[in-house]
């Protein structure tokens, strides 16, 4: 490896672990909003998505240009390739950090309508995957990053088991099917940010042991 490349490899993560760590701050902020009905954390998610949205995409210009002028091979390669599809992801958890931070506003202004059960819980899980998605593409672990495919399973339940919850509670209480189906929304935000961590950590796996089990049974 040239020195010019190392240098650009080591410029790259640290560029790429800044947003990750604006990325998870937003879903935090976003998640405490609504759970404790926060204004002030709603309109910091909000107005921060223009930063992230910049930073994807200079971070994305980086990688095409390591590509082009180095031409990486083996591992800088899958770290490049990697870091490119990482990028992506935290962009997208941005996004769905937004959507939850205005659903919050929304029920805010709306009649009191408490968090289904197991919300709480499954935000806690999601946010844990971001974090150890990232903690493992910093320490390129894979065995971490295995980990946090398991811990998909466990999201995938607790939405399924909220969305099955508020459909009941709509049929019993149909004054409440605006708020309820702003949660309904909340918790399909919050599984698909799991979706995407699920994504990084495959893209660490891919990373370290050059196998690609995204879509694999």
């Amino acid at each position: 490896m040239t020195q010019h490349l190392w240098n650009d490899l080591e410029r790259l993560e640290k560029r790429l672990l800044f947003l990750g760590s604006r990325v998870e701050d937003a879903v935090r902020c976003a998640m405490t909003s609504l759970l404790e009905l926060r204004a002030d954390l709603t309109v910091k998610v909000i107005e921060g998505d223009a930063a992230i949205d910049q930073e994807e995409v200079e971070i994305e210009e980086d990688c095409l240009k390591i590509l082009a002028l180095h031409q990486p091979v083996a591992a800088d390669l899958r770290f490049t390739a990697a870091c490119l599809e990482i990028n992506n992801d935290l962009e997208r958890i941005g996004d769905l950090a937004v959507n939850i931070a205005k659903r919050a506003a929304a029920l805010r202004r709306a009649a009191p309508f408490p968090p289904p059960a197991g919300l709480r819980a499954m935000m806690e899980t999601t946010l844990e995957m971001v974090r150890e998605s990232l903690d493992a593409f910093v320490r390129g672990d894979a065995a971490l990053a295995r980990h946090v495919l398991e811990e998909d399973d466990v999201v995938d339940r607790a939405n399924r088991d909220i969305i099955a919850a508020l459909a009941a509670q709509m049929e019993r209480e149909p004054q409440v099917v605006d708020a309820a189906l702003r949660m309904l929304s909340v918790s399909k935000h919050v599984e698909r940010i799991a979706d995407h961590a699920t994504n990084i950590a495959e893209d660490v796996v891919y990373m370290v042991d050059g196998e690609i089990i995204r879509h694999a049974e």
